[in-house]
């Protein structure tokens, strides 16, 4: 399976879509919550930019929720 990494924030409802999606698919991988200084200043430095959800494949960004649950119904069971 790919590396993968979701930058998420738990405030905003397409990261809340993402995170639904992947209980109820029981989908677990790495998580960081930009509220977190930390890894908001990660997701801005290695993604370009702060927009949540990103799910960082290989360390490559994946934006839009939609996208992201495509992805993870395909490649993450």
């Amino acid at each position: 399976m790919d590396n993968l990494t979701l930058y998420y924030s738990p405030f905003c409802p397409f990261s809340q879509k993402v995170l639904r999606y992947m209980e109820n698919n029981n989908i677990t991988l790495e998580m960081k919550d930009t509220n977190d200084p930390e890894n908001r200043g990660k997701l801005v430095e290695v993604g370009g930019k702060y927009q949540v959800p990103c799910l960082f494949i290989n360390g490559k960004p994946l934006y839009e929720s939609d996208d992201i649950i495509e992805y993870l119904g395909q490649n993450a069971k």
